[in-house]
């Protein structure tokens, strides 16, 4: 896939609107659905935001998520996109998602371009509103983990998200030893699973909504 040909595609595509919440259910758990029912987003939701870089990988395109540590909190050992809350000295939810790419995966804000945004998403057990920006970068990116925040870089491709044998239902592990089989995105071993997986799964629809195919 041509990859200045994908980027124009998706930059025209991202000025319409967006699919939304529904795009985004399509990979969440039946406990998130449900809980959905008669649900009231809080006043006090924390504004925050991620970032969706996408780059050249060889013949491919790239796009990086990145695996949390194991710690005792809500989001350990997961894979998530670069980003996090929003700060006072931030000038934007964009500048947010590039600071937070800068800080735990090494990205130069100054080479990324804007495309657009995604349709922002409620995370209730950290009770974030997130905002997924779009960006690229011409070439592949040299990244450097903050292993404070970071144990592992994880690099997919455009084509593995498009390929809808990768979306598969995959038990996963919660706290307190609970266990739970939600719909992911199952690529090189790694389950893509809860919030990651509701960004992405719009994500898909409008690179395919851009008439871009892959296997």
């Amino acid at each position: 896939m041509d990859f200045n040909f994908f980027i124009n595609a998706l930059e025209a595509r991202l000025t319409k609107q967006l699919p939304g919440r529904s795009a985004q259910l399509k990979m969440a758990s039946m406990a998130r659905i449900q809980g959905l029912i008669n649900f009231i987003q809080p006043d006090n939701a924390v504004q925050s935001s991620v970032l969706i870089l996408l780059y050249p990988m060889n013949t491919e395109i790239g796009l990086v998520l990145m695996r949390r540590p194991d710690y005792i909190g809500i989001h350990s050992g997961q894979i998530s996109f670069p980003g996090g809350k929003y700060e006072d000295d931030d000038k934007s939810l964009i500048y947010t998602a590039l600071r937070e790419a800068n800080e735990e995966i090494g990205i130069d804000p100054i080479l990324v371009q804007i495309l657009g945004q995604l349709t922002e998403l409620y995370i209730p057990p950290s009770n974030f509103l997130v905002t997924p920006v779009v960006g690229y970068m011409p070439f592949r990116p040299q990244f450097k983990a903050d292993p404070k925040e970071v144990a592992a870089i994880i690099e997919i491709r455009i084509s593995d998200l498009l390929n809808k044998s990768n979306i598969q239902k995959k038990k996963i592990k919660l706290r307190h030893g609970l266990s739970l089989k939600v719909p992911s995105f199952f690529i090189d071993d790694n389950i893509i699973w809860g919030a990651t997986a509701m960004i992405l799964s719009e994500f898909r629809i409008i690179i395919q909504e851009t008439g871009i195919t892959e296997p």
